[in-house]
């Protein structure tokens, strides 16, 4: 997260948004309340002090005169990426945590997670494909295990059916919400690779064909289920020693040769994704050996990279100079105990301090910034110990794994806790929406992280993350300006809705 700590605190720059409408070429400033066919100006904090997407009244507007001021300068006709949402992950361990609660507690929290109105909206969600290491309701499984099965008449996905299965956590949370899916997996069938052993996890050749009509079955039995796969990524952090060996050239082989062919002969319209890599530096270091082949880069959809770096942002702009015309996604960090940790971040997971979330908002106006279209969380719901996980070490899948998720569920008390990481998050779901264009925001103070938006609808949103002390903040735009406080260490959305027809 383009995190300098300066002096012991996170040195940023932040955002917000005013009101005003153009008429025959002139902006005028606008009232802050709701008129019939004029402007409104919303804002929400959370913030340290106890604010919870709580909707804030302050707002006044001014002449220009207050220079000393951090100033944030809106320009909404200088436009960026395409939003195309965010969200966190759908697993077995989350299922089983909800599972836990009883049928009220159980929708309260998937409706605190997916309704675009009174929760976070969430429009763009992970779902791997078979086990990870958060498949935690039995032993590690894939959909196939039956070796030398290249038809796939064993292909099953009976156990993504039972009750802590994936399709009930999706099919409950689409009782709520709506939302796009795309889908990693961290290892084929077994019996595909040369062996398990390190660097040996290589598929082999002569099962090229198989696997592809493994990943066609697997889009077919989940919409035969109700559940459209949107996107397809043939692994997950690959190209490394834990997981599948696999390299992007050979995954490039297997996209325009097999993959993309199979889903076609079956009528799938499912886009390609590259990628998953582990962290964004490896993105733009693997990536273009494969999207230089012409015959690749016309199939992928999009590009996605993972967040354990923490904090090489601008690698993700590299990335968007080579390649302008494919989305980047962030679409997987989080915390794992004694692992993977941001310097300086806390000692043991999961999280319960609100204070927390203020490390991933940051995170995700600096991808925001560095041209990312969509950002998804790893797990969205473990319980108090930061699982139950799956351990399986030849899937490189260890004991202990505790990690941080976005909601809290203790399986003994059923206290359910919305981490800091949801309330920061929420603030980017629930206000801005696929089909939003990124704006440009300059200015600011080294306290404040700030990024802009102008939804499908017009609305302007601009998000503000004040990593130090309360301030007042102007925010301009064309001579015209309000003033806003921002609370010490908070997140504060201005949305503003010009609905006048002019």
């Amino acid at each position: 997260m383009q995190i300098d700590r300066k002096m012991g605190k996170y040195s940023f720059i932040m955002n917000r948004l005013s009101g005003f409408a153009l008429v025959s070429g002139v902006v005028i400033m606008l009232s802050c309340c709701n008129r019939s066919g004029g402007t409104e100006i919303t804002v929400f904090s959370s913030s340290q002090d106890g604010d919870r997407m709580t909707r804030i009244s302050g707002l006044h507007f001014a002449k220009d005169k207050l220079s000393s001021l951090p100033e944030i300068k809106v320009d909404e006709l200088k436009q960026f990426q395409k939003i195309d949402g965010f969200g966190a992950t759908f697993n077995e361990a989350g299922m089983i945590c909800l599972n836990s609660l009883n049928p009220e507690q159980k929708d309260s929290v998937l409706k605190a997670l997916f309704d675009p109105e009174s929760g976070a909206g969430y429009t763009l969600m992970k779902s791997p494909i078979a086990a990870c290491d958060f498949a935690s309701a039995g032993p590690w499984y894939t959909y196939n295990d039956t070796p030398g099965d290249t038809s796939m008449v064993n292909f099953s996905i009976e156990r993504d059916l039972k009750p802590d299965g994936i399709i009930p956590f999706i099919r409950g949370a689409s009782a709520f919400g709506k939302f796009e899916i795309e889908s990693p997996a961290d290892f084929a069938p077994d019996w595909m690779y040369f062996s398990l052993k390190k660097g040996e996890k290589h598929i082999k050749p002569e099962y090229y064909r198989a696997l592809a009509r493994y990943y066609s079955r697997y889009i077919k039995a989940y919409a035969e289920n109700g559940i459209t796969v949107n996107y397809l990524n043939l692994f997950n952090e690959a190209d490394n020693p834990w997981y599948s060996n696999v390299t992007y050239v050979v995954m490039g082989e297997l996209i325009k040769n097999f993959v993309v062919p199979q889903l076609r002969a079956d009528g799938l319209t499912t886009m390609i994704q590259l990628g998953e890599t582990s962290n964004r530096p490896e993105a733009l270091a693997k990536f273009p050996d494969v999207l230089n082949d012409p015959d690749v880069r016309k199939h992928i959809s999009s590009l996605t990279v993972h967040g354990y770096d923490w904090n090489k942002f601008s690698t993700l702009s590299e990335l968007h100079e080579k390649f302008p015309d494919l989305p980047i996604w962030m679409t997987e960090v989080c915390y794992v105990t004694g692992t993977l940790f941001p310097k300086g971040g806390p000692a043991k997971s999961p999280v319960y301090e609100f204070s927390d979330g203020e490390f991933w908002g940051n995170m995700i106006v600096n991808d925001m910034k560095n041209h990312v279209s969509g950002w998804i969380y790893w797990n969205m719901i473990l319980d108090q110990e930061g699982g139950p996980w799956l351990v399986s070490t030849e899937h490189g899948d260890p004991d202990p794994n505790q990690q941080h998720p976005v909601v809290i569920i203790d399986r003994i008390t059923k206290k359910v806790t919305y981490t800091g990481l949801y309330y920061y998050l929420a603030h980017f779901s629930r206000f801005v929406r696929p089909g939003a264009y990124r704006i440009e925001c300059t200015g600011g103070s080294p306290s404040l992280n700030f990024v802009g938006f102008r939804n499908a609808d017009g609305s302007i949103i601009v998000n503000v993350i004040n990593n130090g002390d309360e301030t007042d903040c102007k925010i301009s735009r064309n001579n015209k300006m309000l003033i806003q406080k921002l609370k010490s260490h908070s997140v504060t959305t201005i949305r503003w809705n010009d609905t006048a027809k002019i």
